[in-house]
């Protein structure tokens, strides 16, 4: 028997529901049964008072590495999904690129096994578009489908050429399947670490041009448009890809795109060129592209914003820059950077809230992102005044490779809540 709970006192930010007033959200069976209004006949075992506080949906990440299977000593289900459930996010995807790779439906149910043993059941696995995600063969994707697999896409690897890229949106858009695409040339990229720009001149590391990006986008939109295939355009990072997106929405195209959180807040300028916590994929750039990757937000153009997690041990890190592995550890960030944009007034509460929830549930076609009666109870609570520091008596994740690293951040998750039942308390933690 699940526990009925009533969360009272909160001010309620339900984006999808248009919903932002203090009042109560009411929980049995794992679902929301109502909001602001209480129900007939309803008696609570739980009460949470979320006086001063917010509640809004459970957060929804499209882009997540837990190292599992395959990486175990970078980080694992367990210590990674309790540093989701602390940072409010209650479904997230999986990329193809773990090892095994997620390229048939036998791996695709293994990850679905670590889920549950981890408590955490709402891990979307996204399958590989080619096998081994080496850009030759397609992957047998219906199969991935019906294993679960909520998306197919081919993590930062590289497809080998535009022929097996239109075959494989042609399936994908013949079993609706989305295509998540991170738009990268390769050989453009030339294993680059940095920005092409003034600060990988100064200190001489390997660059990766904007362009990698844009025309990898542009070949994609071509394809989306020759095959009616849905893209999501993962972890765009300039100012000519948002421009882009924004075009092709115009015109009709089926695409979106989410932005990582560390690229609304960084840029070349912050790297410090012996700190490879600032070695991410795609690189930091310039202020301008930062500053159009948030008006891209704040108009709609980009939809949602995700972590990107990428936890790495300390081995990955060390190094010369160009030696060490890209990636973040962010799911922990999510939510104060995000509330930090909202203090600068880049985008509104609602934006940021409907960025972390009700756009990514639409993405994936999940009946989840809101505070819908009837929706499974996915439910984040956070104190939107609290401050902490990041350090390792706050930090959850096994990885601690993040730029912000001791650095005081406002906004803490009191409670996380998902189908219903408490995964996260401050209090217990």
């Amino acid at each position: 028997m699940m526990d009925r709970i009533h969360i009272k006192q909160g001010r309620v930010v339900d984006p999808a529901n248009e919903i932002d007033r203090i009042g109560s959200v009411y929980i049995a069976e794992g679902k929301i049964v109502s909001v602001i209004n209480a129900p007939a006949d309803f008696t609570a075992d739980i009460v949470i008072d979320a006086s001063s506080q917010i509640v809004c949906p459970g957060f929804i990440d499209l882009s997540v590495r837990l190292r599992e299977p395959g990486q175990s000593r970078k980080a694992t289900f367990k210590s990674e999904t309790l540093a989701a459930a602390s940072a409010g996010v209650t479904s997230m995807c999986l990329q193809p690129d773990t090892k095994p790779v997620i390229d048939t439906a036998a791996v695709a149910e293994l990850i679905k096994e670590l889920a549950d043993k981890a408590g955490y059941p709402q891990i979307y696995p996204i399958a590989a578009l080619t096998q081994k995600l080496e850009g030759n063969e397609l992957s047998s994707m219906l199969a991935l489908k019906e294993a679960g697999c909520i998306a197919v896409g081919n993590a930062n690897q590289p497809i080998r050429n535009l022929l097996i890229l239109r075959r494989a949106m042609e399936y994908a858009a013949s079993h609706d399947l989305l295509l998540m695409f991170r738009p990268n040339d390769y050989w453009l990229g030339n294993n680059g670490c940095a920005h092409e720009g003034a600060v990988a001149t100064r200190y001489g590391l390997p660059s990766i041009p904007d362009a990698a990006e844009t025309i990898a986008l542009d070949q994609c939109l071509e394809l989306a448009e020759l095959t009616r295939c849905r893209v999501h355009f993962g972890q765009i990072s300039c100012k000519r890809s948002v421009i882009k997106i924004h075009q092709a929405n115009k015109y009709g195209l089926n695409v979106s795109a989410d932005v990582a959180i560390h690229q609304l807040h960084l840029t070349e300028n912050d790297i410090k060129p012996f700190d490879s916590a600032y070695h991410v994929l795609p690189p930091l750039r310039t202020e301008a592209d930062k500053q159009y990757l948030r008006q891209g937000l704040a108009g709609g153009t980009i939809t949602s914003i995700c972590s990107d997690h990428q936890p790495h041990d300390i081995d990955a890190k060390l190094g010369a820059f160009p030696e060490t592995e890209p990636g973040v550890s962010s799911l922990e960030t999510l939510l104060p950077l995000t509330l930090k944009l909202v203090a600068q007034h880049a985008i509104t509460l609602e934006q940021g809230i409907a960025a972390l929830s009700q756009h990514p549930a639409r993405i994936l076609k999940l009946p989840r992102g809101a505070l819908t009666p009837g929706f499974s109870a996915d439910v984040c609570i956070f104190d939107p005044e609290l401050d902490w520091q990041v350090n390792g008596a706050n930090w959850l994740s096994r990885g601690i490779n993040t730029p912000f690293w001791n650095q005081s951040l406002k906004g803490r998750v009191t409670y996380a809540l998902q189908a219903g039942k408490c995964i996260f308390s401050l209090q217990a933690s």
